[in-house]
């Protein structure tokens, strides 16, 4: 049996070489594994270190994007490219420790097609805490699976769960919200948080917050559905007005001349093109990135056998 690690890279030069030498102590000659490296565009010397080290280690591989596309994307192609019967997908910061692989294997082979590890919060602070939990009781109010707050990327795949995600076609991907999508049998392991080797995560507070937004607008439609639901109400509240302003009319005259027609003919046709705005925000949300059709990622360089991008042909 043969386990594929895929390992997103973004300015990782530093810990590279002691994330490989980790895995070695846990894997050493217990498992069959191959480590896939992606290179996110990183502007630092990682490139040239995975160059390095695959050239030492046979089981070692890397593809390098042309640019950074995300981790998104660097997650979607370790996917494509790993031939083991179940996938792990973890950081190369160290952050995800490397001893609880054979605990997630063990979990594998007891027959769980998703064997999850979930962090607690110890070392964050206060504020960042605050709004990780506030972000994950609003998310799950609004899309239709059900996310865990201290659950990430962290995970082992069997190939059953690999290729029901490649299955999923889709541009904007939310990795989490996929994880949870596909379903299948799942296990948890509880870890401690732990910092980074060397460096600072490239997870800035405005990549953290778009990030959260990707997850709150490309899993659901509910955004979209608000907007009918606020020009019916508006809509409602317009007539309901109308009616008010009709009987003061009737019984109490006109105060101000064409007053009336005026937030009246407003306050309805606002609602009105509201209502529809939303309707065709609903369709329009739906098919703008998928219509494009662009590829997730563009490789620049890799030491992959050439027959995997036969497997791929839009590379």
């Amino acid at each position: 049996m043969q386990f594929s690690i895929v390992i997103p890279c973004f300015n990782e030069e530093n810990n590279i070489r002691n994330f490989q030498l980790e895995m070695q102590k846990v894997m050493g000659q217990s498992y069959s594994y191959e480590l896939i490296f992606i290179n996110d565009g990183s502007r630092d010397k990682t490139e040239h270190v995975l160059r390095e080290l695959s050239e030492q280690e046979e089981h070692v591989f890397y593809i390098s994007f042309s640019r950074n596309f995300g981790k998104e994307a660097a997650m979607l192609a370790g996917l494509e490219f790993a031939k083991g019967d179940a996938v792990i997908i973890m950081d190369g910061d160290l952050q995800h420790p490397p001893s609880l692989i054979p605990e997630m294997i063990g979990k594998f082979e007891e027959g769980y097609d998703q064997v999850i590890a979930r962090r607690n919060r110890k070392g964050d602070s206060f504020v960042r805490s605050g709004l990780s939990s506030l972000y994950y009781r609003l998310i799950n109010w609004f899309v239709e699976v059900e996310l865990e707050d201290g659950v990430g990327d962290f995970r082992l795949l069997s190939r059953r769960a690999v290729n029901s995600l490649l299955s999923l076609k889709e541009y904007n991907r939310f990795s989490k919200g996929l994880f949870a999508w596909i379903g299948f049998k799942e296990y948890i392991i509880d870890y401690e948080n732990v910092t980074r080797e060397d460096g600072t995560s490239s997870w800035t507070f405005p990549k953290l917050l778009n990030y959260a937004f990707d997850g709150l607008l490309s899993f659901n439609n509910k955004p979209l559905r608000a907007s009918i639901y606020i020009g019916l109400t508006l809509t409602a509240v317009s007539i309901l007005y109308v009616i008010v302003m009709l009987i003061q009319v009737i019984f109490r005259g006109v105060d101000e001349p064409g007053y009336f027609t005026l937030i009246s003919a407003i306050l309805l046709v606002g609602g009105v093109q509201l209502t529809f705005l939303g309707l065709i925000g609903e369709y329009i949300g739906r098919i703008y990135y998928e219509t494009k059709k662009r590829p997730h990622y563009l490789i620049n360089e890799t030491n992959m056998e050439s027959s995997t991008f036969e497997k791929h042909p839009k590379y």
